[in-house]
C-alpha cells in the first residue's frame, strides 16, 4: 500500500485565507506524483437558517447565492483547480465533505483554521465532525494571525 496521497479535497469557506489554504493543498499534491485537486464550498440551505417557517419560495435567492459562490470558488481556484474539480455543495458542511470524500476517494481532507473561532466560522459547530467522521487524513491549516479576527 502507498503512503502517497491521490486525491486532496479543499474545504473552504470563500474568506481571503481560503487562498492559502489551497495553496498549501496544491504543494502537497505537487509533492505526492501531481495528485487530484478538488475545491469545494459547502453552503447552507436558506430554510434551514430560518427555520423552514418562511412563507415564501427561496429557490430564486439560493440560485443567487450559490452562482455567487460559484464565481467567487472559482476566483480562489484558479490557477491550482480544474473548473470541473471546483464543486458548491447545498447542505451540512462536516456531512458534504465526508460524502464527497468517501464517492471520490480522496485521501486527505484540507480545511483552514483560525484557531477557535475560525474554525468554527468555516464549518460552525460541526468542526470536529469533520475530523471524527473523516475516512481519511485531515489538515487544519492555520490562516490569519495571532489575535486577528476572521472576516
Amino acid at each position: 500500500m502507498s503512503n502517497e496521497y491521490r486525491h486532496v479535497l479543499v474545504a473552504v469557506d470563500l474568506t481571503k485565507d481560503s487562498h492559502k489554504v489551497l495553496e498549501r493543498a496544491a504543494q502537497i499534491a505537487e509533492r505526492n506524483n501531481n495528485a487530484k485537486v478538488s475545491i469545494m464550498h459547502t453552503l447552507e440551505p436558506l430554510g434551514f437558517a430560518y427555520g423552514g417557517d418562511i412563507p415564501m419560495d427561496l429557490t430564486s435567492i439560493q440560485d443567487q447565492l450559490d452562482e455567487h459562490a460559484k464565481q467567487r470558488l472559482a476566483e480562489i481556484a484558479d490557477p491550482h483547480v480544474t473548473k470541473e474539480n471546483q464543486h458548491v455543495l447545498v447542505g451540512m458542511p462536516d456531512t458534504e465533505i465526508h460524502r464527497f470524500a468517501e464517492e471520490n476517494d480522496v485521501d486527505l481532507i484540507v480545511v483552514g483554521s483560525h484557531g477557535r473561532h475560525g474554525f468554527a466560522l468555516l464549518l460552525g459547530s460541526t468542526s470536529t465532525g469533520v475530523l471524527h467522521g473523516a475516512q481519511c487524513d485531515v489538515l487544519a491549516v492555520r490562516v490569519g494571525k495571532k489575535g486577528e479576527s476572521a472576516e
